[in-house]
């Protein structure tokens, strides 16, 4: 007789699948016996049906039926049903223990079968279905708040580019063209999805410092001076120095301080050359070139896209990373990459303010 489950209870459902009605009958009051509620099938036919029409957590099968076999049973609930299998069987010499736990059953019994035997089995496959499932919650309560972490930060950032934005609107959505620019370079060159996660997340932001630049010196109309202009070459520094405090999952304060380093050693502020400079830093920098370039300024109409393409080209290798280079004129020339169209700045000030 099988147990009747109350609202406070929910027993686990075992489903003893054997063309004998004696050891159907046996298994099913042993099982039942042990506080599971205990299904029965007379052919793995008759089982399927069953695993159709309700949930079941253990199948336990015996291999040699009428019509089809055990194992092939074991096949169709693995890769239809969220149920483990346990083998009975009395045919040792034709069937390895590791060629059955192979077809993905959870543990195998020889006949003749000790009833005791079969219910310690079966808790144990029990247990260990029920960590499983814990573990399962787990990592998927742990996916869903690396989700909610992912969109705090990226909230977090694109806070900090709008205030970017808002304290230099003369390249306002310069920031955003530069990280679609950069991310699709860097896809190009088989980055891992990671690495252009980070890559985006530190272009987004790659003007950060700016917010530490005096207002009049970003909107002073006409050219800069030789001090304003080097004071305009902080704000790298200033980038790195905010988020070197972060403890970010990617180096996002390096790919900020390296993106106006060259190739020759004559960018700043280290004079890094060559593989000191991160990819991510050599990649975020032909994005700026050429978006810098390539793009309308309320200050002056954009330069064109030919001029930001023979910049690259003519300093490939010697101010630019090459491989980045070609990676970014191979989007431009052969896949019809095109920059944004320009954003909307508040005021019409000019002003020589470029994305320096």
């Amino acid at each position: 007789m099988e147990p009747v489950p109350s609202d406070d209870d929910a027993f686990s459902t075992v489903l003893v699948v054997d063309d004998d009605d004696d050891i159907r009958e046996i298994l099913s009051c042993g099982i039942s016996s042990s506080g599971c509620r205990c299904l029965t099938a007379d052919s793995a036919e008759s089982a399927l049906k069953v695993l159709a029409s309700q949930p079941v957590e253990v199948v336990i099968s015996d291999v040699q039926m009428e019509g089809m076999g055990g194992l092939e049973l074991c096949r169709h609930v693995k890769e239809d049903f969220d149920a483990d299998v346990i083998i009975i069987t009395g045919l040792v010499n034709n069937f390895a223990y590791e060629e059955i736990i192979a077809r993905g059953a959870s543990d195998f019994i020889e006949k003749p079968i000790r009833l005791a035997e079969i219910v310690a089995r079966l808790k144990r496959v029990l247990m260990e279905r029920q960590t499983r499932q814990k573990l399962r919650r787990t990592a998927e309560e742990l996916r869903q708040n690396g989700q909610r972490f992912q969109k705090a930060m990226e909230g977090s950032v694109q806070a900090i580019a709008l205030a970017v934005e808002m304290r230099d609107p003369y390249t306002a959505g310069h920031q955003s063209r530069v990280a679609d620019l950069a991310c699709a370079i860097a896809r190009s060159m088989d980055l891992s999805e990671d690495r252009i996660y980070g890559l985006k997340m530190a272009s987004v932001i790659h003007d950060l410092g700016k917010l530490t630049i005096p207002g009049e010196i970003l909107c002073k109309p006409g050219r800069l001076s030789g001090p304003e202009y080097a004071m305009i070459r902080t704000h790298v520094q200033s980038g790195y120095d905010i988020l070197k405090k972060i403890d970010f999952p990617w180096p996002l304060a390096d790919i900020v301080i390296q993106h106006h380093e060259r190739i020759d050693g004559s960018g700043y502020p280290q004079g890094l050359s060559g593989d000191e400079i991160l990819l991510e830093a050599r990649i975020l920098s032909v994005a700026d070139v050429f978006e810098t370039i390539g793009s309308h300024r309320p200050y002056r109409p954009s330069l064109g896209i030919q001029k930001a393409i023979n910049e690259l080209a003519e300093n490939s290798g010697r101010l630019y990373d090459a491989d980045v280079v070609a990676a970014c004129l191979k989007l431009v020339n052969e896949l019809g990459y095109r920059l944004d169209g320009p954003k909307k700045a508040a005021g019409r000030v000019t002003t020589q303010m470029q994305s320096l």
